[in-house]
Parts: structure tokens; sequence; C-alpha cells
């Protein structure tokens, strides 16, 4: 279903927002959102709400002029205007905070935003796709998060299930990640491991996975290093 959904939106220009729990996948789905796209040959740029101090934030986002604040030396764009004709990728949105909100919601309506110091306004050419960990209708509810901001944001809501919702998909997904990740793969472009035993599959099947798909990766880079003869063993979980 939400192939299906990614196929037909991609080509739009709706802006998308995406829920799911930490490792689902969501910064993987706002990409292929933006490779299908008709922006694809232009930037796609991340913005993380929740890795940047947040009296820092309105500069990083929209830019700044120099002198606008101590250690300005010089006048500098932001991430809404380094992916001019692209797509920006604000993840966890939820870590927003509550003066800065009205601010992203003005850019989104007016497609314009001013840099720190200035009162020239600056067109916006960009394509938004955002993304939490947090249920943000309930950051609604809490009065943490704006309701007119969330509904602007939430053009297309994708809602990613959490890995133990789709345990079936295990085998798919191991098979994957075994094959195109870096740890896997020796010098000479063979594969360390090539094989994984139906035990290791069946525990791998019965955990929870808080985590996530992340987790999931992170579980086979640590079994690939004890794996023998290029196969993992339940034993190696």
């Amino acid at each position: 279903q939400i192939f299906g959904l990614l196929e037909r939106i991609s080509r739009s220009q709706a802006t998308v927002f995406i829920e799911g729990e930490s490792g689902t996948g969501k910064e993987l789905v706002a990409r292929a959102i933006h490779k299908n796209s008709l922006r694809k040959d232009k930037p796609f740029i991340v913005f993380d709400c929740s890795s940047v101090a947040p009296n820092l934030i309105e500069s990083e986002l929209f830019g700044h002029t120099r002198g606008s604040f101590t250690g300005a030396v010089k006048d500098r764009i932001g991430a809404f205007e380094a992916a001019a004709g692209g797509t920006i990728f604000l993840d966890e949105i939820g870590e927003l905070t509550s003066d800065l909100q009205p601010k992203l919601l003005r850019a989104l309506e007016q497609r314009e935003i001013k840099r720190v110091g200035s009162t020239k306004p600056v067109s916006l050419d960009v394509r938004v796709i955002s993304a939490t960990n947090k249920i943000l209708k309930e950051e609604v509810k809490k009065g943490a998060f704006r309701e007119d901001l969330y509904y602007r944001l939430s053009v297309v809501r994708i809602q990613l299930p959490s890995l133990r919702e789709r345990l079936d998909d295990i085998p798919l997904l191991v098979e994957t990640i075994l094959s195109t990740a870096r740890y896997n793969r020796k010098t000479d472009g063979t594969f360390y491991v090539t094989r994984v035993e139906d035990d290791a599959l069946k525990i791998l099947q019965r955990y929870q996975w808080p985590g996530n798909v992340r987790e999931l990766n992170n579980i086979l880079e640590r079994a690939v290093s004890f794996a023998e003869k290029g196969v993992i063993k339940g034993n190696h979980l």
C-alpha cells in the first residue's frame, strides 16, 4: 500500500508527512519520493530538527545576514534556500520549538522566507517532506504542536509500520541488507556471508525489534563478524 502511494505522489508537488518509529526508514522513503519526482536532479536537503540547538534553528533553516547576531560575520543561506528547486526533508519535526512553528507555517503558506536580520522576502520553490517518530496528533492535543501547522504539513500522510508488525518481511530484509551492506563485502567484491540458516531466521522473527530495521541492520553487522564459512546460524545471534 505504501509503495503504491509513493508511486502516485512522487511526481506531484504535494507536501508529505511521514510518521513512524525510529529506525523504520522515514528518510529512505523521503529520498525515494525525491528520486522519483520531477525535482530529482535538484538538491535533496536533510534538516534534523532534533540535532540543532533551539537558538540556532531559525538561522539554520532560513539563513541570516551579516551582523544579525554575535558570530554572524557574513551572509549565509539556510536549508530552505539550499534546497531551491528541490526537496527539503524536515526530520523530527515534532522537536520544533513553539516559537518557530508559526514562522515555518508562514513560510509554507506564503512560499517565502526572511533571513534572520533581514526584512527582504526570499521566494521559495521547494517541496517539503517532514517526518517524526512522535504521534503528532497527540502533541497537537497536548498543545505542544500547532494544529494549523500539522494540517499544513500532512497534505499526504504516510504511516510506516514497525518491524514487529511485519515480521514476515524479515527474510527479504535480511537478504537485501546482506547483499548491499559494505560490512558484508570483501575487498575483492565477494561476500563474507552468503547464507542465513532457518534457525537464525526464526530467532529474528520471534524478536520484537524496538529499534526496527536499523536495529536489524546492526545485529546483522555483528552476526557477520561471528559467522563461519559464510553462514549465519542461530548461535551467532
